[in-house]
C-alpha cells in the first residue's frame, strides 16, 4: 500500500497533470505548493470569491522559478461549466477545493451556498467525466455528521444535517456516487475536521477560530468564544490535509469511490485552544494577558467534533504527522508575520 513516505517515489517517476479548484484559497495554494515543489504540472481555477493573489504571490516565491513555469491559472468560476471543461482537458487527477465554506454564511444566504457547493461541484465532475480524468478527489465535510451523536465520527454514521452548509457538502457526496455508479468517475471525498495552517485568512465575518483569535491576540483584542468553551473540535494542520490529497488521489483502485475522514483523531476545546495559542503566540514573543469573553452558542453548530481516521490510515495510507500543536509552532511564525501586518494596514 502507498504511503507518504514513499510518495515522493512515485512523483519522481511520473509527472501528472492536476487540476486544483479553488487553488488562489487557503487550501487549495498549500496543495499547489506540494504539488510544484514535487515537480508535479497543475492548472489552478479561482474566481477570487474567498481566495486571493496574494496567496498565488505567496506560492511563487516559495517555489523555484523554473517550478513555477509548471503552473497555469484561469480565473474563472466553477458555476460555469464552459470553465470546468476548459480547466479539465488532460487532466490526469482532480483535486477539488472550491466551495463557500461557513455555516454562518450558509444560514444567512443558503442560495448563494447551494449555487457553489452544489451546481458548482456538479460542473467539476461532469467536466472530469468529460474530459476522462483518473480520479476526483474533492472536499467533504465533517459537517456532514450532523446531529449523530456518536464519538468518535466513524463515515458510515451520518445523522441530519444542522445548516445549508452541511446539506450541500452531503450532496457533494451523493453526486459523487452517482457518478461513480453511472458514468464510471473514480471519485473520493475527504471530510475535513476544523483544518487550520497559513494562508487561512482572519478577516471577514466568517473567519475560522484560530486565525481569528490569533489576530486578536496579536492586536491586544477581546477573544470572543461561543458557548462556555467545553466546545471540542479535532483540529488539523494543513500539512496532513495535503498527505491525505495527494495519497487519496494516487490509492490503489479497491480505495475509491468512498469518504474518508482527515483529522488526527482527537479532540481540544475551545479553553485548551486558547491556552495553547497563548503559549505559541509567547514562543514568537507576544504576550497575551487578557481573559476571554464567552458569549451565547452559534446556531448550527454541533457540540463536540472528533474523528476515527481508521478508514484513511488503513486504505489511503494516512498517517497524520503534526498534533495541533506542533502545527501551531510551525504555523505561528506565518500568523505573526502575516496577521500583525495585515491587521495595522
Amino acid at each position: 500500500m502507498l504511503n507518504f513516505e514513499n510518495l515522493s517515489e512515485r512523483f519522481a517517476q511520473e509527472s501528472y497533470l492536476w487540476l486544483v479548484t479553488g487553488v488562489a484559497g487557503f487550501i487549495g495554494s498549500n496543495l499547489l505548493e506540494a504539488l510544484l515543489l514535487r515537480k508535479q504540472r497543475v492548472v489552478g481555477i479561482d474566481n477570487f470569491a474567498t481566495g486571493s493573489k496574494a496567496n498565488l504571490e505567496e506560492v511563487r516565491r516559495v517555489v523555484p522559478e523554473n517550478l513555477w513555469k509548471n503552473f497555469v491559472f484561469h480565473e474563472g468560476d466553477i458555476r460555469n461549466v464552459v470553465d470546468c471543461r476548459l480547466v479539465s482537458e488532460g487532466v490526469d487527477f482532480v483535486l477539488h477545493q472550491a466551495a463557500l465554506g461557513s455555516v454562518p454564511r450558509s444560514l444567512e444566504d443558503p442560495i448563494l451556498t447551494n449555487s457553489v457547493n452544489i451546481s458548482g461541484s456538479l460542473n467539476v465532475l461532469v467536466a472530469a467525466r468529460d474530459a476522462g480524468v483518473k480520479r476526483v478527489v474533492y472536499a467533504a465535510s465533517s459537517s456532514t455528521y450532523g446531529d449523530h451523536p456518536g464519538l468518535p465520527k466513524v463515515e458510515d454514521k451520518i445523522g441530519k444535517p444542522l445548516s445549508p452548509y452541511a446539506v450541500t457538502k452531503l450532496v457533494n457526496e451523493m453526486y459523487a456516487n452517482v457518478f461513480a455508479r453511472s458514468y464510471g468517475l473514480d471519485t473520493i471525498g475527504l471530510r475535513y475536521f476544523n483544518v487550520f495552517g497559513p494562508r487561512q485568512d482572519p478577516f471577514g465575518a466568517y473567519a475560522a477560530v484560530i486565525p481569528r483569535w490569533i489576530s486578536a491576540m496579536i492586536s491586544g483584542d477581546e477573544v470572543l468564544i461561543n458557548g462556555d468553551g467545553e466546545t471540542s473540535r479535532d483540529f488539523c494542520f494543513v500539512e496532513n490535509v495535503i498527505q491525505a490529497n495527494l495519497l487519496a488521489a494516487l490509492a490503489h483502485s479497491g480505495a475509491g469511490n468512498q469518504v474518508y475522514n482527515v483529522a488526527l483523531g482527537d479532540r481540544t476545546t475551545l479553553n485548551e485552544l486558547f491556552i495553547a495559542l497563548k503559549e505559541a503566540l509567547k514562543e514568537n514573543g507576544i504576550a497575551y494577558t487578557k481573559s476571554p469573553r464567552y458569549r451565547d452558542f452559534r446556531a448550527g453548530d454541533v457540540r463536540h467534533s472528533q474523528a476515527d481516521i481508521t478508514k484513511a490510515c488503513n486504505l489511503l495510507g494516512y498517517s497524520p504527522e503534526f498534533r495541533i500543536r506542533d502545527g501551531l509552532a510551525l504555523a505561528m511564525p506565518w500568523y505573526v508575520r502575516n496577521l500583525g501586518t495585515t491587521k495595522q494596514a
